[in-house]
This record gives C-alpha cells, structure tokens and sequence, in this order.
C-alpha cells in the first residue's frame, strides 16, 4: 500500500463551542429577512402579563472543525394553534405563551483546521441597533479569522484574517515549540476591542471598526438595504511577559467603563501539588484600562490572595460590574469598590489574616464548570456532573453583599453554555446531546418555600420515558421534561427575607444529536440482514455498534451508513414500471377527517404493456377487471385532483379522470396542435407532474401540455401555453411546483404584490422548466408569464441570479477562453428530471433538485435577497417589456452539497420518474431518489440529510402507502422485479450524518465486542457509586501484608464522609428483534477497585479435546493507588444458550491473577496472547488452565492495542509508538522483526493489507495517523530492525479505534486490464474518532493517485476556503516540536476533492484539461472511492 486517501464519512458532533449572536439578522430586524418571527406587542390581546421574548439571536456551534450557523425559531402559542405543521409534535408544552423553539440550520462550513475558540464581536447599540454581529475564531497555533453573513450569497464570508505564525513573528514563541493550549479569545461586550491570548503571554488587542455611527450615514447605508456586520480595522501585541506575569490562566473584558477594561487572572509565584499546604493562594487579578488608538494599557486596579485553583472569569453585567472568580472551592467577587466571596466546601482555605468566609448551604466541587449569565444577577453554572447551580449576586445599587449558590435541574456533561435572547440558552455538549433549553422566572411566595428545600436534584427532562417521545427522538434525554414542575432556586430559609425569591423553571425545546466520544466500536449483523445478499447490498447487512458518552451521558450509539426499511411482505412483480397510490374520497361527508391520516384507496401499477390496479383495502386485491382505467398499455403517472375526489391516469396517447372505480372523462392527445406541422400526431407523453388542479406534460417532441381542471364540474381541459407555440427551444425537463402554506413563500420575492393577490389562496402554482440548451425558467400558471431565468442551469453554478437582475459574479474572461471542444461537451450535457419542492414547516423554503444525464444531482435551497440596484435595472427593460413588473427579482437559489451521494449510473432508459416526494414516512419527511443507487433525501430544520439504501441494489419505482397494515410506509420495486412493502424503523433518529439509534446505559461504555455466534454484544460500562471514605481507604491497601489503616489524620465525621468511586461490570447486551430497545441478557460484576480494561471474543484450541473453543477473554486491573504493586486478572467465560434460565448466559471457565495490568489481550492461532504490564506472554489453553509456552519484554510501559493478522502481531504502547512480532510455532518463540524509533504517544493500531502488501497503520496523541512498513532488504531500516514511513497524515481529531474491512469491488476493478492482478484483496481502515467523527484510509493505486494528488493541488488554489485556512498545512503532519523526518505524502484527501463536484462545470472541464485527464475520469476514480468504501 503505497498511496492511499483519506475520506470522511461522518463528520464530528461533539459541540466545542458554541455563542450566540445577530449573525444572520439585526436587533432591529423584529421580522427578519429570512424569517418572520412574530415579536410584535403580544401582551395586547392576553389578559395575564407574560414575559416579552424579545429579538432572538443566532446560534453558532463548532464541533472539531465544522462550523454551524443556526436561527432560532420560536412559535407563538397563538401562531401554533392555526398552522400546526404534521408530525412536529411540541416538546416541553407551553410556557410564557411560548409553544416551542426549534433550531434552523443557516449555513454549515467544514474548515481546514480545528476551531480552538470563538466569539461574537458585538456591533454595539441597543435594541434599535440595524448593524449586526461578527463571529470571530482562532486556530492554532495563532491565526484569527473574523465572518460575517453575507445576504447576497446566503453564507459567511471573510472580513478580516490575522495570522501570527512564521518566521517574522518567531519571537512571539521564546523559542518554544509547543504550547499547553491554543489560543482563546474574549471581546468587549460593547463591540469595541478583542482580545487573543497567543503563546500563552501574548495578547494580541484587535480594534473594532466604527464606521456607521452617524445619524446621516445611518440612513444612507440602510435605504440602500445592504446590512453592515461589526468588522475588525487593526491590530496589535501587548506582551503581558513584560508586565511580570508569569502564567495567564483566564481574561475577560468587563461592563461599565468608558474605555474597554480587560481583567487577567494570573498567578504571581508557580505553585505545585506537593506545597500546596504553604503557598496556596497564589492568583491576583490586574485589571487594565485598553485604549486602543495610544497603544497603551495602564493598570487601574488590582486584587491579591486568590485560591491557586482559580481558572474562570465571569464579567458581572451592567448594572453591577466588577468580576467573578472561580475556583474549584470557593466563588470571589472582585470590583474597584467592593469585594466578597462564597466557600463551596471544606477545602476553601482563607489566607491567614482574612476573616473565615461565608459557606453555601450545600457541597459541590466547581472544577472543570462551564457558566452564563441568564439575568444581570443570576449566573447558571454546569458542572463535572452536570448539575446545574444558579448562583444570585444579591446587591443595592452596585455593591454587592454576598453570593447565594442554589442547586437547581441536572442535565447534560456540558462543553459550553451560551444564553440566547432573554428567554433560552443552549447547553452545548462533547459528551452528549446538546439541548436547547427555555427558562422563565418569577417571583415566589411563601408556598414555595417547601419546593426549595428539598434537597434531591430532579432530571432537566424527568425520568419517565413515555411511548409518544420515543417516537421523536432516540437522542440520550430519552425523558419527557415534567411539565409545570417548579423548582425553586435560592439558598436557605433565613435568607429569604432579605432577597426576593427567584424561582426558574425549564423545558426542554430541542437537541442536537451527537454520537461522540467514540471510545470504541464493533461491527456485527443486523438483525434484520439479508443472508442471501452479495456486493455493495450485503454492506448494509452490517451495523457499528459504539461506546460514546460519558456517565450519566453514557450510550452505545447503533450507526448504520445506510437505511433498510422492515419489509412486511412481498410479492413477486415482472416488467414493473412504475407504481402509484391514489386516494379516493366518497361522498359519505370522509372530509371531514384530517386528510393527513385517509388511508389510500388504490394501487396502479404499470407494466411494460398493461397496467393493474389493486384495493388497498385490508388486503391487497386485484380489481383489475371492475375498473374503467386505461390498461391496454403503461401508465406514464397517476394521481389525485379536485382534493382527492378524483384521480387522473396519464398513459402515452391520453389520459382519464376516475371517480372510484368508474371513467367520468376520457381525453387524447395529438391531433389537438395539427397547425404546427405534420408530424405531431405521433408526440406521446414522456413524463408528467400533477399539482391539484394542474396537470403538466411533456411531450416526445419537446413541447409541453397543460391540463387544466375545474373545480366546479371535475372536468379537465388541454390547453397548449402560448410561450411555447412560437418558440423552437425543446424542452428536456419540466415540474410543477405548489407553493402551498399559510403564507406563500415565492410570492415575496417579487416587488409587485398586487397583481399576484388576486390568486386563490389555496398558495400558487408555478411551472419549472428546463431547455436542452440547459436554460432553467420559471412561469406562472396558467398565464405562462416568465417570472425567473437562468442562463446555464446545466453548470450548476454556486448561486442562481434572475438573468434579469444581472449576475453581479459574472466575469466576460473565462468565456472567451472556452474552446470549441468544451463547448461541445456542454452541449450533450442536459438536464433530464427537475423537482421543485417546499416541506411543511412555518418557515420553510423551497429546494429545487435537478438530475443530468451523467447522473450527476444538484440541490438547491431558494432564498430571498434585495439587492441594492434593484430598482435602477428593471425601469429600463420595463419600459421594452411589461412583464417584468412581476418577476421574481428577489429570489436566488444556493446550491447545497449533497456530500454523501454517489452519482447514479444512467445505463437504463431514463423514461421513469427517479425522484418521488415524499411528506410523511414514519414522521419523516422528503424525497426519494431511485435509480441504480437510491439514497433517501430526508429534510430535517431545512437541511437535507442524505441517507443511502443499498440493500436491495437498484429500485424501479417507489410511493408511499397508508393503509391499515402499514401505518405510513412505502412501497418500491427491484430491478430484479420484486415489490415489497416496507416501513422505516420508527426508533432510528435520521437527523444526523447517519441514521443513529441510540442506547443509554446510565453508566460510561469503554469497550465493546461483538460474539457473532450468539449475536450478543459484551460491552465494559462503568457506573459512579458513592461510597464511605472509610471503605475506600480499606480497599487501597495490599492485602498480602493487611496493613492497618492509619487514620490518625482524619476525624470520625471525615470518615464518613463519601467519596465517588467507579464500578466496573461487563454487560452482555442483545439487540431486540423488532428493532427495539436492547436488553441486558447479562452482567459479570467486577470486585471492588478492579476495573476491566478490555474484553475480547477469542478463538481458543483446547489441547485436551482438540477442539477449537469460542470464549469471552476480560483482562483486568485492580487500582490500588500508587502504594501497592499492579496485579490483574484475566477471566474467560463461555456463552451457552441456557433457555431455562436466561440469568445463566455466561458462566466462568476459568480466571487467574497475574503480575501487572492486562491491557490488552487476542487469540494467536488458537493460543491467548495477554499483555501483562511492560511484557506479553502466549498462552495455550488446556481446557481448565492457561500455560505460558512464550513470551517476550517488549513494550516499555503499557500496552494500548494489539492486532494480529496470521503469525504477525503488532503492538501499540502508550508512549514508546508500535513493535512489529512474529511468532514462530517450531521452537515456540516470539521474534521483534521491527519496530518505530519515533516516540509516538499511541492511541490505535492495525493491520492494512492491499493485496499482497502488508502495512502498519498507527494514530497518535497529535492527531496523526502514519503509515508503516516493514522493508529488511533497504539500507535505510538498518537491516530491518527500523520500520519506515510510507505514508503520514494529519486526521485532526484523536482515533481512538481502527477496523479493517475488505474493500467492494468497483466498476474500474472489474474491468480491469488485468484481471488476475493481486489487487484483488483491499482492505481499507475504518476509525472513530473522539469528537464523534467516522473517517476511512483506503489504499489507491499508483495511477489514481497521482491523477488525485494533481488535482488536489489545483483545488487548493480554485477552492474559495472558509475563513482563509489552507488545507495543505492543516493535514502535514504535526509532531509538536519533537524531532520528525517529513515522510512521503502519499495520502490524498477526499474532503478537499469533493469540492471538485461543486465546481461549476466549465471550471470543472478546465481543471482536467490543466491537468492532462478528463472530468468523467476524475469523477469516476472519486465515485469507485466512495463505493468501494460505502460500508455498511
């Protein structure tokens, strides 16, 4: 394995950091551009007073290195009554008059590079404010990028980088190399100065633009309707070295001055753990004055004898100012005027001459806490256990008296808190799903006091899973909030006659699924896999079982790359091509029942020569013979209109309008046009699009027909639309697009509202069509009028602009330079299928998705934008053209990747209709694509998610079916002819990269293992006990000498004080049959301060019997402190199938204690190879008893992965990189052949086999994953003691596991000029990373890559990249100051090749030529790529 790429498959969702911010919209936009949210006076027409929710920001995320813009949606509960939208079902129910708040994703980038830490620059301003936020991130090791939303291309883009790396900026470093954290950035929260610690003492001051201020400018800017983000105008350093500081741990900027004031928690004189118990209190806080325009920065003030643990700041909001200071014991308040402090527990020391500090009522450890502010006063802190504290400044005027911590919900392990408006915050989360959440507070009377005292913590959602949550999200708070559950938030009674009670209460609004950390996986069967499947569809036989989560977090995560619906039955259907279900209304007053849940009353399937129609009754059944429909022949499409009391059948020559079972009107097509020449007679129906009461057809000889239905006599008439009488320009797709809802949403694009009042309100209907010259229009129906064009749709340009308006990214160059060759590969490029598309939901927008006929698929998602030469440009053709008038000049489309879709092949006859829209499926909603490769889009907070089927290969024909037996499902049929009925698994959340059902297990997962015989899956959990110290200390002794516990230094009540400790079980889990929840069949208890470090299913051959036997291996370890010597044991149990007793699925066969930690254990050729502490031994077993036949003193310390591929083992130690063994079985020996003399800190290690070669692949402590290889014969391995580099690369995000799975077979392979070539074995790596990330390393051949790498290093320059980052320096390889030698860079990344594909095609076709290769070659080695690692 030479050459090999890098692919992500599943992108990071552990959320970093998240801030919220006016990104896409202003204070002042009440009803944003995007979004009318309703924040008009809601109090007039509600008798009770509730709280005013106010402008709502944006929310922004960062996982790893994708960057997420998100608008908050927050429903009314008066706006919900009128438009509930189907299957949005409510969570948390009302409060203040507040229904729901959901999240909307804006924009979604990947960067080159790991985001370290981001920020909102404010614009200043108050509410009234029309400027709007920028967000500023950091990079290591010291770049800075500011962005801001720009309307016209519906995205971010760059306003200012700054960068500090590289040789003019060396002395910056020290000559250091490394550095304990990146850089973290703060900003004054009136928007006029950031600042960027760098180097960890050098703060780099960015000053903020202000521009825009003045009254007259002011309304200049904004008449033109161009929005103006906070910008950055300059920069510069302040070394803080120079100011005698030593060790930065935190800064922020305060509220309430004139000049931006910065406060820096520093330590004065270094502390360590072992003097602790003389210099403790070590930290002070210096405030400096920052102005800006002199560069300089006096100090105003300052505080000493802070605890040596204090790492947070916490800026107090105006009106009171001044700062908090965290620590891990005690809270401090520090202002120039005023100081207090509030102790946590017993640790809170005070310096000797102070007076003893005040105690909360109650012990809580504030290490590790994440905090905001959700009022002026009252901060909310999350801690390590995810308990969230609300901690009151009670204060007169702006002194403050003192501090009052009181414990409030429990909730997610948290990586962030950002408040959101003046009603939500979100609680972003590494460790589980991150939760948008609404608060309200209220002043409480006495009858309150009993809530606040209870002592137990209630659950952020309670602990009562009900059927109804099941079904809308499987995500880890499985549990509905209690609704109405108040829980009082302030300290002790006596308290509470001085302050005013402050009672909050929440609920849960939404979440945002994550399935990282990623501490391990397995891959076994689906329980509902397909024994017989060969090829690309047995992958989906296949699903990842992962341990994610931390504690109460903890879950295993099910991923599976590819949907199978639950079949219910199937029938056997030859020559199928196409089916459809209608529904049928009867007279007996069905209207009104909700139409969302009628059943459907027939199903027309069309053959190649005849078509059937079937009862969807209870049973299916044949009423071919009773009904009037047209069956001598195929039907092009069939469908309902006049509000489902009738159904249109389209065939080729004509169509039929049916009530039930009988004709009520027949038509023909051909000779209705005989004045536009002779040969029209013979034009029949290619493909057709139904719009109640509009019926659109396209026609053989590229014209179109339109079928107008009255309403009144259920009657239809062809009409021939004028525009296209005349015009010569053929037609190669068209749609009908309804845009329905309560609001109309195209209609607000165009300036002229009048004339489109008129319509009926049922929304409008418009009519998309594209021309063989591959021109897209869109038209009014039934007038026909052209209301948007565009040049070129066939290109699939980044934005779509009304020719109209004029493009302003149009440049006149690279037109000229087109030479005629590509002029003529555009011109056979065309566009062969069109769906334009809006999905319930109150603020959705329309997506338009078009197919080519390379089977290439574009999506785009429609928005709004008034540009600021609207009105200039269109008085002069108005003057030339009247229509114009009504054009949609407003709208613009934005192309959306669709990053996991594989291009279908177009072998087939195109005729059938490939995308089908789907509006429920189980609650799902969106839009399937059949075809040689069908991949399900589904549409989730308006993003698609594309989730691909492989199970059944190609599919013909899909609809959608409700009837009694399958309560929402689908029907499709194989290209094989089979037609099966299915339902999706209800259980599965598919709002993620993958659809993912999640586990909880109340505990922390650390390894799992699949038993394939049994389908069981052992997996190590550890769950938190609370214990008495006096138990603990007992266990952390060596029982072979039974020392006494020496308690000479603890009190008795300090002895019975508890301590958490964690449990270790193994519990054997096995999915359900149904898709279900999984059930714990059971659980192998560890003893008390042992803990399970792995556990495997080996193959062991029992030298007694000769038999080979299958048994689980646990290796463990006891953890006594650093006072006792390290033992462990490793246990084997057997797994039989005990029908009587269930409770004895496992029984223990034989376990031992051994010298030193098992870490790590597998099966060598029917032997256990175990590694005990810095040695590995190889056991052989007898049945009842392990024997050592071999061993060998290789890893230095401890041993983190072990692999074995025949006789070949390799290892990988924590911190002294991987060896490289074999093991010879004559003379039992185990031989070092090589290893790596890098000290690599080593996470994973595998085995990668490409053919006849064998590679070592290892991911490390840096975030590297490098290729080794073991070569005796070069001089450079010193006789083959060295291993040497093949290939390294940077994955940026910590593999924590590798899985070797055999590569599919791809088109190339099999068409190969050589066909008995060893290449036939390739086996690619798969890895999950920690922030929650599925990647793979798949080998290439020689040819591929180099055609690949080229490439990849023209995009590096034709790619426009997010925030400035260059993606060759994110992936070299990062060694952290430690000597490296560069290895080969023989591994091409697919991320960066993607964006190839979103290039438009006439870029697309000049890279290739520079390149020397064509598009369809670069496109085929990317598809075989992604096929041949489609797993799954």
């Amino acid at each position: 394995m030479s050459y090999a790429a890098h692919k992500m498959m599943h992108w990071p969702t552990g959320i970093e950091n998240c801030a919220a911010g006016f990104i896409t919209h202003s204070r002042a936009d009440f009803v944003p551009r995007i979004s009318p949210i309703q924040t008009d006076d809601l109090d007039s027409d509600w008798p009770t007073p509730r709280r005013e929710i106010g402008p709502v920001p944006d929310l922004v995320v960062t996982a790893a290195n994708v960057l997420e813009v998100y608008v908050v949606r927050v429903q009314e509960q008066d706006t919900a009554r009128g438009s509930r939208a189907y299957g949005e079902s409510k969570r948390g129910g009302l409060m203040d008059g507040v229904a729901g708040a959901s999240l909307e994703l804006v924009c979604h980038y990947r960067l080159h590079g790991n985001v370290m830490s981001m920020a909102v620059l404010s614009s200043g301003g108050g509410d009234g404010s029309k400027r709007r936020d920028a967000i500023i991130l950091t990079f290591e090791d010291a770049k800075i990028s500011v962005l801001e939303f720009d309307d016209s291309i519906h995205g971010l883009r760059t306003s200012s980088m700054h960068c500090f790396e590289g040789p003019e900026w060396l002395h910056l470093r020290r000559g250091r190399e490394s550095f304990a954290r990146g850089p973290s950035v703060k900003v004054d929260p009136q928007g006029r100065c950031g600042g960027i610690l760098v180097y960890d003492l050098q703060l780099i001051i960015l000053k903020a633009a202000q521009g825009g201020y003045g009254l007259v400018g002011d309304d200049d800017g904004f008449a033109s309707g161009a929005a103006i983000s906070a910008r950055v105008e300059s920069s510069y350093i302040i070394s803080l070295r120079d100011m005698d500081m030593k060790h930065v741990k935190d800064f922020t900027f305060v509220h309430g001055y004139i000049e931006p004031v910065l406060v820096i928690l520093h330590e004065r004189d270094l502390t360590w753990a072992g003097r602790v118990s003389w210099k403790h209190h070590t930290c002070m806080i210096s405030a400096l004055s920052i102005s800006t325009t002199l560069k300089q920065h006096p100090l105003i003030w300052s505080a000493i004898n802070l605890p040596h643990d204090a790492y947070k700041l916490l800026a107090v909001p105006s009106p009171i100012g001044g700062v908090l200071v965290i620590s891990a014991n005690s809270i401090h308040y520090h202002s120039q005027s005023a100081s207090c402090a509030l102790a946590l527990n017993s640790y809170a020391g005070s310096v000797d001459s102070s007076p003893e500090m005040p105690r909360s009522s109650f012990t809580v450890e504030l290490d590790a806490a994440n905090a905001s502010w959700l009022s002026n006063d009252v901060v909310l802190l999350s801690t390590k256990t995810g308990e969230l504290l609300l901690l009151t400044l009670v204060y007169d005027g702006r002194v403050v008296h003192r501090l009052d911590l009181s414990k409030s919900k429990a909730s997610v392990l948290t990586s962030g808190i950002a408040t959101v408006g003046n009603s939500l915050f979100f609680l972003g989360s590494r460790l589980g799903d991150s939760l948008l959440v609404q608060f309200t507070s209220g002043v409480g009377g006495a009858s309150m006091l009993s809530a606040g005292l209870k002592d137990e913590v209630g659950d952020i959602e309670g602990d009562a899973p009900s059927a109804k949550r099941l079904r809308m999200s499987s995500s880890d708070e499985m549990q509905e909030m209690i609704n109405g559950e108040e829980l009082s938030l302030y300290g002790s009674a006596q308290n509470n006659a001085e302050s005013a009670q402050r009672s909050f209460s929440f609920a849960v609004r939404d979440s945002l699924v994550n399935v990282g950390p990623l501490k391990d996986f397995s891959y076994g069967l689906r329980i509902n896999a397909d024994a017989n499947a060969t090829g690309i569809s047995k992958q989906s036989n296949y699903e990842l079982v992962c341990c994610s989560g931390h504690g109460k977090n903890g879950a295993l995560c099910v991923l599976r790359q590819s949907i199978r619906p639950e079949m219910i039955t199937e029938v056997a259907l030859p020559g199928c091509k196409g089916i459809w279900t209608v529904y049928h209304k009867n007279a007996r007053g069905h209207n009104a029942e909700s139409s969302d849940d009628e059943y459907h009353a027939f199903l027309i399937i069309s053959l190649e020569a005849r078509t059937m129609v079937l009862e969807t009754a209870d049973h299916l059944s044949e009423v071919t013979d009773k009904v009037d429909y047209f069956l001598q022949g195929r039907t092009i499409a069939a469908g309902n209109l006049f509000g489902r009391r009738r159904v249109v059948q389209i065939y080729e020559r004509g169509a039929r309008i049916l009530e039930g079972y009988y004709m009520t009107q027949d038509l023909s097509f051909g000779a209705s046009n005989s004045e536009s020449g002779s040969g029209s007679e013979s034009a029949t129906v290619l493909s057709v699009s139904i719009v109640d009461p509009y019926v659109l057809l396209r026609m053989s000889d590229g014209g179109i027909r339109l079928l107008v239905g009255d309403p009144s006599s259920c009657t239809v008439s062809v009409s021939n639309p004028a525009a296209f009488e005349s015009s010569k320009k053929l037609v190669s797709a068209c749609t009908l697009y309804h845009d329905e809802g309560p609001e109309p949403w195209l209609r607000k694009s165009s300036i002229d509202e009048a004339i489109d009042g008129v319509l009926h309100d049922q929304g409008d209907v418009y009519c998309v069509i594209c021309y063989e010259s591959g021109s897209l229009e869109i038209f009014d129906v039934p007038n026909f009028n052209c209301v948007f064009s565009v040049e070129k749709f066939v290109s699939g340009k980044p934005h779509l602009v009304d020719t109209f308006m004029g493009d302003p990214q149009k440049s006149q160059s690279s037109e000229e330079v087109s030479d005629l060759s590509r002029k003529e590969k555009l011109q056979n490029m065309r566009v062969v299928e069109l769906t334009m598309q809006r999905w319930s939901g109150q603020y959705s927008r329309p997506f338009l998705f078009g197919i080519l006929n390379d089977g290439m698929i574009f999506c785009y998602h429609a928005y709004l934008y008034e540009s600021m030469d609207s009105t200039s440009k269109t008085e002069v053709s108005a003057s030339s053209q009247n229509t114009t008038a009504s054009r949609l000049r407003n709208l613009r489309f934005v192309r959306v990747p669709l990053d996991t879709y594989s291009r279908n092949d177009l072998s087939d006859g195109t005729s059938c209709q490939r995308m089908t829209v789907f509006k429920n499926i189980a609650g799902n909603q969106g839009l399937f694509l059949a075809g040689s490769r069908p991949a399900w889009l589904m549409v989730f907070r308006e993003r698609i998610r594309v989730h691909p089927q492989l199970c059944d290969g190609s599919i013909v024909a899909f609809t959608v079916l409700h009837n009694v037996n399958c309560d929402h499902g689908l029907i499709y049929v194989t290209s094989e002819g089979i037609m099966k009925i299915c339902q999706l698994p209800s259980i599965t959340s598919y709002d993620n990269y993958w659809p993912v059902q999640k586990i909880p297990l109340k505990g922390t997962p650390h390894q799992v293992t699949y038993f394939a015989e049994k389908n069981l899956y052992p997996l190590i959990v550890s769950v938190p006990v609370q214990k008495p110290l006096n138990q603990v200390l007992s266990s952390l002794v060596d029982q072979e000498f039974s020392h006494q516990v020496e308690n000479h230094n603890l009190s008795p009540e300090e002895l019975h004080r508890t301590y958490t400790v964690d449990e270790f079980e193994v519990r054997i889990m096995e999915p359900e049959k149904s898709g279900g929840p999984w059930q714990t069949r059971a659980t192998i208890p560890m003893q008390t301060s042992e803990n399970a470090l792995t556990v495997r299913v080996v193959t062991l051959f029992n030298t007694t019997t000769k038999e080979n036997e299958i048994l689980l291996a646990i290796g463990t370890a006891y953890v006594q402190g650093e006072d006792v010597a390290g033992r462990g044991r490793v246990l084997l149990f057997s797994a039989e199938n005990n029908v009587d007793n269930p409770q004895n699925l496992v029984s223990e066969v034989f376990s031992k204690e051994l010298k030193g930690a098992i870490s790590a254990l597998a099966s060598l050729q029917g032997h256990l190879l175990i590694a005990s502490g810095p040695k590995i031994i190889l056991h052989k077993w007898t049945g009842s008893d392990l024997t050592g036949i071999a061993f060998f003193d290789v890893p230095p310390l401890y041993v983190v992965s072990l692999n074995i591929v025949k006789n070949f083992i390799l290892i990988g130690d924590i911190h002294k990189s991987i060896y490289f063994l074999s093991w010879k079985e004559q003379g039992a020996q185990l031989n070092l052949l090589a290893k790596d003399f890098g000290n690599l800190d080593c996470f994973a290690t595998e085995f990668l086999i490409d053919g006849s070669t064998l590679s070592l692949a290892v991911a490390d402590a840096q975030k590297n994953i490098q290729i080794l290889y073991y070569a005796p014969k070069i001089s450079e391995s010193w006789r083959g003691q060295k291993l040497l580099t093949r290939a390294e690369f940077h994955v940026g995000a910590h593999v924590t596991k590798f899985l070797r799975l055999q590569m599919l077979s791809t088109s190339s392979d099999r068409t190969g000029k050589n066909p008995g070539s060893d290449k036939t074995v390739r086996y690619a790596l798969l890895f999950g990373t920690l922030d929650g990330g599925i990647g793979s390393i798949a080998p290439l051949e020689e040819l591929t890559f180099r055609r690949l790498q080229s490439l990849q290093n023209k995009l590096v320059d034709a790619v426009p990249h997010v925030a400035g980052l260059k993606p060759r320096s994110f992936r070299q390889f990062r060694s952290n100051g430690k000597a490296h030698r560069p290895g080969p860079d023989s591994i091409v990344d697919r991320e960066l090749l993607f964006h190839y594909e979103m290039l438009p095609l006439e870029e697309q076709l000049e890279i290739a030529q520079r390149i020397g290769t064509t598009r369809l070659q670069i496109l085929s080695n990317l598809d075989d790529l992604s096929l041949g690692t489609s797993f799954l």
